[in-house]
């Protein structure tokens, strides 16, 4: 389904566009060049910058990105002080948002495809040299302890760049591969399957995977992942009773799910972040040793499975 003959397609589609609000373009574009698949807008995540160019005080682009353009420079930081101290040389950054997109092709939970695009806007972020406070070395001058701020006025229009589209079902075939059969990640997704929530719809309706990659100390590839919900903004400031029980607790449990969409959400929300306290399924545990009745008993043996090895992701 993936090659890349699509992957070039799509970005450079993409690319050619303008953000608009919706992203009904991004939409378009993606139903277009994978027909078989019907893509939604799942989240988008801001607050993220990466550094940027350099430019003349009237605008004259000098270089995309200051970091390769000030190692072309020269060695000696004296020498480039005496070139470029007095010339107001402006450095840029890139203030991005990713927006996840999400196709479900088959009843699995990671039967899914995920496209990431960022949309970007480059501001002005910093003077390349500080008069009052000159660098030591070349990298202070990249990247300086104390930056020498200016008003992030925008240096051109806001553009979508493509970052990638993974088919989950690899990503978690590669994760179990190198993380044994009890990796965080596929674990979940086997509890999943096994849960009343495979049934009340798929597992990318709530869900997107933040993935991670680097190299090991041996400089081999290594992917990670962790959940992001599509409704940690409306479920963040659910207000637990920790030291509920019995039909307090049942209703606590219901309320929450209620709030996410889908029955069991309390429980993946313990494994997979921050928001359900990990005493609540201790809770619920002395609940059912003293005989209590109120969950399923798919949901029973998860959360004794869970008690027995708890795992996150």
């Amino acid at each position: 389904m993936i090659n890349d003959e699509t992957m070039k397609r799509l970005a450079a589609d993409i690319e050619k566009i303008s953000p608009r609000p919706h992203h009904s373009a991004l939409l378009g574009i993606a139903g277009r060049i994978l027909p078989d698949c019907t893509f939604k807008i799942a989240l988008s995540r801001g607050g993220w910058y990466r550094q940027g160019g350099v430019i003349a005080a009237d605008g004259t682009r000098i270089a995309e990105t200051v970091d390769a353009w000030v190692k072309t420079q020269e060695d000696d930081i004296g020498l480039l002080l005496e070139r470029y101290a007095n010339q107001g040389l402006l450095v840029t950054r890139h203030t991005g948002r990713t927006h996840y997109l999400v196709a479900a092709y088959g009843p699995a939970p990671a039967d899914f495809l995920q496209l990431e695009v960022e949309e970007l806007q480059e501001v002005l972020d910093r003077q390349l040299i500080d008069p009052d406070h000159l660098p030591d070395d070349i990298q202070e001058m990249i990247e300086p302890v104390l930056p020498a701020l200016i008003d992030a006025q925008p240096v051109g229009a806001p553009c979508y760049r493509f970052r990638r589209l993974i088919d989950m079902r690899q990503i978690v075939a590669r994760i179990s591969f190198a993380d044994g059969r009890n990796g965080g990640l596929p674990r979940l997704l086997a509890d999943w399957s096994h849960s009343s929530a495979a049934v009340r719809g798929h597992f990318s309706d709530h869900w997107i995977v933040a993935l991670r990659e680097h190299q090991d100390r041996y400089r081999n590839p290594v992917v990670s992942a962790s959940l992001v919900s599509r409704h940690a903004r409306e479920l963040k400031s659910f207000q637990w009773n920790q030291e509920a029980s019995g039909v307090d607790m049942s209703a606590q449990l219901q309320a929450f799910d209620r709030a996410a969409g889908y029955i069991s959400a309390w429980y993946f929300h313990l494994v997979a972040g921050t928001i359900t306290p990990p005493k609540i399924v201790y809770a619920v545990v002395r609940d059912l040793d003293a005989g209590f009745n109120y969950l399923p008993d798919t949901e029973v043996a998860l959360i004794r499975s869970w008690v027995a090895y708890p795992y996150s992701v």
